[in-house]
């Protein structure tokens, strides 16, 4: 089957090769980073280029699953995504990327899909820039994000006690962001308590921003791992665990995070 060039898109991202190695191989975080996007996503297979998988597009009819190859080159100069069945199937992505310095990258992909009208080519190239831009807008975010949560930090030892303020000034300026030792934790009021828990998921090092839900979790945006926000502990079975978080008190006016 010949392929024909319908698009091309080119962008400088703000990441290392290896981030964007780590994100192409990735394929856990496309339902939930791009949730606007995607509505499900499984793993087939996986060999030494990548991943095979079954990718269910927004609005989320299953019976319109892509299945996807993963074509990765070894020293991660270029990669390809093949569609092998289902909604455009044929077509190809093919990217090619380019180091620019230790924490850039220039990324050029070009979609080829089994059309020759013109017309219907253009129509066809324009749709995938706007997909693709979006994608790389959530994309490079995640990897910017993730490569300043692996940046070293200082290993400072949580103190007894830290006085986070006025509980007045507190209560008005929640949620409140501090470090306690060597954790990053968000103050927040929850249920009608005050309660602390973790910033950072464990995983992948994303960032639990968002408050909880209705059911009491905390949701990673990358992934979609979920946390109890007062215990710390997984919901969704996968296992992992918030760091502990320092026990909130208020003392005469003050409100504290205490150790342990």
């Amino acid at each position: 089957m010949i392929l024909y060039h319908a698009g091309t898109y080119t962008r400088e991202v703000k990441a290392s090769l290896a981030r964007i190695r780590e994100n192409v191989l990735d394929w856990e975080h496309l339902p939930a980073l791009h949730a606007s996007s995607f509505a499900d996503c499984a793993l087939i297979d996986e060999d030494s280029e990548g991943w095979r998988i079954r990718l269910v597009n927004q609005p989320g009819d299953l019976h319109a699953a892509q299945v996807l190859k993963l074509h990765m080159a070894p020293d991660t100069s270029g990669y390809r995504v093949v569609t092998e069945a289902g909604p455009g199937a044929p077509s190809e992505i093919r990217v090619a990327l380019t180091p620019r310095g230790p924490h850039e990258t220039g990324v050029h992909v070009e979609y080829h899909v089994a059309e020759s009208d013109p017309a219907r080519l253009a129509m066809i190239g324009r749709g995938f820039v706007a997909i693709y831009e979006r994608l790389r807008d959530e994309d490079g975010a995640m990897m910017v994000a993730r490569e300043a949560a692996l940046a070293p930090r200082q290993r400072t030892p949580a103190p007894a006690m830290l006085d986070l303020g006025d509980d007045v000034a507190v209560l008005a300026a929640l949620p409140l962001d501090f470090d306690f030792g060597p954790g990053r934790f968000r103050l927040i009021e929850h249920g009608g308590t005050l309660l602390a828990h973790s910033r950072t998921c464990p995983h992948w090092l994303g960032p639990l921003a968002a408050p909880p839900d209705a059911d009491g979790c905390l949701t990673c945006p990358w992934h979609g791992y979920r946390f109890d926000a007062r215990t710390g502990r997984s919901t969704d079975g996968r296992g992992l665990r918030l760091s502990p978080a320092p026990r909130i008190e208020v003392r005469v006016g003050r409100i504290v995070a205490v150790s342990g």
